[in-house]
């Protein structure tokens, strides 16, 4: 038995397999050196063989696994490469992913984990599994995916969202964000701080949760001066009704855009802003969690924590000591790694 299956598709981001290949080997050569458990891998298709992958590249794959040897291994779908939501519809529906849906059904209603990134996650809305729970998928196909799946909370404007069993990521390099994550439930924190220290990965695991912004606009003119405006406003964001004034839109128009770029309602996407805003100051200045609370428009600090427990999950001094702690844990991991070597 495998701790991990990947899956792999034809047309599969060569960006995401690689990843996910590079971080597991980093994982099996730290912990060999740290003395952990070491994780076990292999990559699988739904007719075993060779896979090719978008761009010309290929790699070589075994057969989807039968029940006996499949249980307790996490399955992991990297992204594939599609253009339009359309191309994505088109993606889902031919027999290599209708196996691989069939497949992930399977395992889902076994109670094994289930990752998917970027597109992928789509997979997993063909297969039943987003149904009732939260979910995000890469920003532009958020609209798509919030309208083939009404009954999925989808939160486009997260970069990595888990809910029980089930864990999506956003845009392609979030396949990272996927394995750091079931690196540390599978074999815990020193084992995957220790490889996103090895790979410079830290940065962006502990700063890019969320989608920046700007880009949750998905191309639309409306939401991009949206988004600009409140980020400008910010600690003094008008009123829904204001905004959509100035935009020269009805509240109604305004909402309808917005959701249909983002997925979200035009509160949630203002909330959105105001966190990612707040975090960045906890994370880069020296401003106290009361000041950051003011800089993005809340009265108090203990206002600012029920935003972000809700929203994200943590609180200010949570997203502070994990910063500080982060810098005292790579020096930690750099020394130890001179040593061994």
């Amino acid at each position: 038995m495998q701790d991990f299956e990947i899956l792999v598709l034809d047309g599969t981001n060569p960006s995401g397999v690689a990843m996910t290949r590079d971080i597991l080997e980093a994982a099996r050569l730290y912990a060999a050196r740290t003395g952990h458990a070491l994780p076990t891998w292999s990559f699988h298709s739904p007719a075993g063989g060779t896979v090719r992958l978008q761009g010309g590249l290929s790699i070589e794959t075994r057969r989807l696994p039968d029940r006996r040897t499949s249980q307790g291994a996490v399955v992991v779908v990297p992204g594939l490469w599609v253009e339009s939501a359309q191309g994505i519809r088109d993606r889902i529906a031919r027999e290599d992913a209708r196996r691989a849906i069939a497949y992930l059904r399977r395992r889902g209603k076994t109670g094994a984990t289930v990752a998917a990134s970027c597109s992928a996650a789509f997979l997993l809305h063909a297969a039943g599994l987003l149904d009732g729970r939260r979910a995000t998928t890469t920003w532009w196909l958020a609209p798509e995916l919030a309208r083939l799946a009404p009954h999925t909370q989808l939160e486009g404007n997260r970069i990595l969202c888990v809910d029980g069993s089930v864990v999506t990521a956003g845009a392609a390099f979030a396949q990272s964000d996927v394995m750091l994550y079931l690196l540390r439930q599978r074999f815990g924190a020193a084992l995957t701080e220790g490889v996103s220290r090895v790979l410079l990965l830290h940065e962006r695991s502990e700063s890019a949760q969320f989608v920046v912004p700007a880009m949750l606009a998905s191309g639309d003119a409306l939401v991009s001066k949206l988004t600009r405006r409140v980020e400008a406003a910010l600690p003094d964001i008008p009123s829904v009704a204001e905004l959509a004034k100035e935009l020269h839109v009805s509240e109604r128009t305004l909402g309808r855009r917005v959701r249909h770029a983002t997925g979200m309602g035009t509160n949630a996407m203002i909330q959105s802003i105001r966190v990612h805003r707040a975090r960045a100051l906890l994370r880069t200045s020296r401003m106290s969690i009361e000041q950051v609370a003011l800089s993005v428009g809340y009265r108090d600090a203990t206002a600012l924590r029920r935003l972000m427990q809700k929203a994200v999950g943590t609180t200010p001094g949570q997203v502070r000591a994990t910063t500080s702690v982060a810098e005292q844990t790579g020096r930690r991991v750099r020394t130890s790694l001179r040593k061994a070597g």
